[in-house]
């Protein structure tokens, strides 16, 4: 198998389920930490994605899954 130098891979959305998952962020009150990830609708309970350290890094993941950052959920 051959692999270009030039060849950029496209990186995969992130997968969840939308029916039983929801999109949110975390956020400390203190420091302003923005953990990402998807909350059980079933549960309630979070399941962190990851660390966002700035606003792009939480508008990457919003476009990621597919909405806007005014709709994602957010918990304090």
């Amino acid at each position: 198998m051959i692999m270009s130098l030039f060849h950029r891979s496209k990186k995969p959305a992130i997968p969840y389920d939308p029916d039983t998952q929801r999109p949110a962020v975390r956020r400390s009150i203190c420091t302003g930490e923005m953990t990402v990830g998807f909350i059980d609708n079933a549960t309630g309970k979070f399941r962190e994605y990851m660390l966002a350290r700035d606003r792009q890094e939480l508008e990457d993941f919003c476009r990621s899954v597919g909405i806007s950052p005014e709709e994602i959920t957010t918990i304090y």
